[in-house]
């Protein structure tokens, strides 16, 4: 009662109820093209346009199950007449008449059934029908609107690089307008263009100093030696020598420490805030530099299919049916059933023993 009748009620019901089904079978997979050097100079800007083929994988696989692509086959295609024309004779593997959109979203489930593998992208679909025809055009729609999907996805994703890349370049071009306003404020306060050669004169004029102080002392060295230290040539250039020295004492004490006209600060502040401005202004130019080839390469990669969907295997049209699986069902429900007579059994006995 327990096995024997129910086995025999489900063999009937498959082998003279069920009606036969075909399976149109496709594969397909995304692939993003490779950008070589563009996406290095690109750099977090490419990263986040291309998302990566095993991303755009896994939002297909979702897609492919989700009540959107219902609908949008079910305008195209007569998804709730083909499969409710055996109902009620065949309540098992067809579809009621008056399911709803969740009914049909979960019947979905039973006749597109998806293999993912995630570590090479690649998405198989074997499309169950009443009739081969119709199973082949439900899966060609499927592919179809796979394509749209992944067009849509790689047009936004252009947009969003161009979006960023253009963001980018226009707070570089800010950056580099400050930097350069901050050098002309800085010229005109102060009135001078370049404190470099500033100071590179200044330093001319220590070198010819210390050049003069040089030669004195040598002159110094060599009278002394001969003449008289009350020799009016040795007090003349004794007092060169001491004059010497003490412009060269003012004229470091000058680059040190005088207060710049016009500036308010001295000379060492003022050069190390010249520096600082000029340090500003080169690497907001090299930054516009980067942003600005950013940009090209953007505007060169959104012209042209950074992905799409590459179709192995085309919907095929099925010669001879597949479904329902008779004797793979059949072995099932007489497993299951033999494990419940078993169970029961068991139990019946260990209740018998204990009384």
């Amino acid at each position: 009662m327990i096995v024997v009748l129910p086995l025999c009620l489900i063999g009937a019901y498959l082998w003279f109820v069920a009606e036969v089904q075909y399976a149109s079978k496709t594969g397909f997979t995304v692939r993003q093209e490779e950008s070589g050097s563009a996406s290095e100079l690109l750099g977090g800007l490419a990263e986040f346009a291309g998302a990566g083929q095993q991303s755009d994988s896994d939002i297909l696989y979702e897609y492919i199950r989700s009540q959107e692509l219902v609908e949008r086959i079910r305008e195209d295609l007569d998804i709730v007449g083909h499969y409710s024309q055996y109902w009620p004779d065949d309540p098992v593997f067809a579809l009621p008449p008056d399911a709803t959109i969740e009914d049909l979203v979960d019947y979905w489930q039973r006749i597109v059934r998806i293999s993912y593998d995630q570590s090479t992208g690649l998405i198989e679909l074997r499309v169950i029908g009443f009739d081969p025809g119709f199973a082949q055009n439900v899966a060609q729609a499927i592919v179809r609107e796979s394509q749209i999907m992944i067009n849509a996805l790689n047009d936004q994703a252009r947009t969003d690089l161009m979006q960023y890349a253009e963001q980018d370049l226009d707070r570089a071009l800010e950056r580099l307008r400050d930097a350069r306003q901050a050098l002309t404020e800085f010229r005109t306060r102060t009135r001078i263009v370049d404190p470099t050669e500033d100071v590179q004169g200044q330093f001319g004029v220590l070198n010819n100093l210390q050049q003069q102080l040089a030669e004195a002392l040598i002159e110094y060295d060599l009278l002394s030696g001969v003449a008289d230290p009350n020799d009016p040539r040795l007090v003349q250039i004794k007092r060169r020598i001491d004059v010497t020295r003490d412009r060269i004492a003012q004229e470091r004490e000058t680059l040190s420490s005088d207060v710049v006209s016009g500036a308010g600060v001295d000379f060492p502040t003022l050069m190390a805030e010249y520096e600082s401005l000029v340090v500003d202004r080169e690497f907001a130019e090299e930054t516009y530099r980067a942003a600005l080839s950013a940009v090209d390469i953007a505007r060169d990669n959104a012209s042209r299919q950074t992905r799409y969907l590459a179709t192995y295997v085309r919907p095929t049209l099925a010669q001879s049916s597949e479904y329902p699986q008779r004797v793979m069902l059949f072995g099932l429900a007489a497993l299951f059933l033999t494990m419940i007579w078993a169970i029961l059994a068991l139990v019946y006995y260990s209740i018998r023993d204990r009384q």
